[in-house]
């Protein structure tokens, strides 16, 4: 870390969804002076503000904040989209000597800011899943990859259905083809590890487990069924990121008369608990040198950066 040890260059902090993470970097932002930087790729839709659980308007006004609610639902919108508006958003916090506060779940979005991306980029789980999800056989499977990735396609065997998976989930993970990570050498990372504090909220997964349920719940009586309702009558195209925001599939199915609202809700805080507990095991496997700490433990370590 480059700096003095009360005033890094910037504070990155990483965890499973409801950890305490904005709670956090709030804190730190308004002692510090500092801006509040997203790196959760679903925090990044203007849709779904209480369902993805992006900061209040109340919060925002405490200290600034970006890359919150910047895209439309409708965009495709990747890594390598992210790390250019971070790149930006970095250079804009130097310049008005503010500390950047990165925080969210989505490891690699963390990882491609430290370590650059990659040529065998890390998929994350909810973009595995959403792969697998498909439900397509190996021809189908291929002729999908070939429609976006037509070099990485053919040459792949149409019945090699891993390898067409994972071409398929490396284009959805990043935006880019398989074919031109493979061609590209890793660019420079736009914060090297070492310039910055990392921190990996580690959480007691059964209170976890009651936290997600709790916040859920606060998001139905903030609006969240009628966030959904917004959304899906924008008809976008299936395959479009926003809508497989944790809730969207179930609320899909409840107002289109499949479930009532009880399943829909038991649903959605299901899939939240399995997912906190994927990125739990994906921050502790892919994010090397970061600090692993409680809440307590990381806010008494952040104290000292006023």
């Amino acid at each position: 870390m480059t700096g003095s040890a009360s005033r890094p260059r910037a504070v990155l902090i990483a965890g499973p969804t409801a950890s305490g993470k904005s709670a956090l970097a709030l804190s730190l932002a308004e002692r510090a002076g500092g801006v509040v930087i997203n790196a959760d790729s679903m925090q990044v839709y203007a849709d779904l503000r209480v369902l993805t659980a992006r900061p209040t308007v109340e919060e925002e006004a405490r200290a600034p904040h970006r890359l919150y609610g910047h895209v439309d639902g409708a965009a495709d919108y990747s890594v390598a989209h992210w790390l250019e508006d971070a790149r930006r958003v970095l250079a804009e916090a130097g310049g008005e000597g503010r500390l950047p506060i990165l925080i969210g779940g989505t490891g690699l979005y963390f990882k491609a800011l430290t370590q650059g991306l990659s040529p065998m980029p890390a998929i994350p789980p909810e973009v595995r899943e959403r792969v697998r999800a498909l439900d397509l056989d190996a021809p189908a499977l291929h002729a999908r990859l070939a429609s976006v990735d037509p070099e990485t396609a053919a040459r792949l065997r149409p019945s090699d259905t891993q390898r067409l998976m994972r071409a398929l989930e490396v284009f959805e993970a990043t935006g880019r083809p398989l074919a031109r990570w493979q061609a590209e050498r890793t660019e420079p990372p736009v914060l090297p590890a070492e310039e910055a504090v990392r921190i990996f909220l580690a959480t007691d997964r059964t209170a976890l487990r009651t936290r997600i349920a709790t916040r859920f719940h606060v998001m139905m009586e903030e609006g969240a069924m009628e966030e959904a309702r917004a959304l899906l009558a924008r008809n976008l195209p299936a395959d479009r990121t926003v809508l497989k925001a944790h809730g969207m599939p179930w609320f899909a199915r409840h107002l289109a008369g499949g479930i009532t609202l009880d399943e829909a809700i038991e649903g959605a805080i299901l899939d939240t608990r399995h997912y906190a507990k994927r990125q739990d095991t994906w921050f502790r496997h892919q994010l090397k040198g970061w600090s692993a700490m409680t809440v307590e433990e990381a806010a008494g370590l952040l104290a000292t950066m006023a």
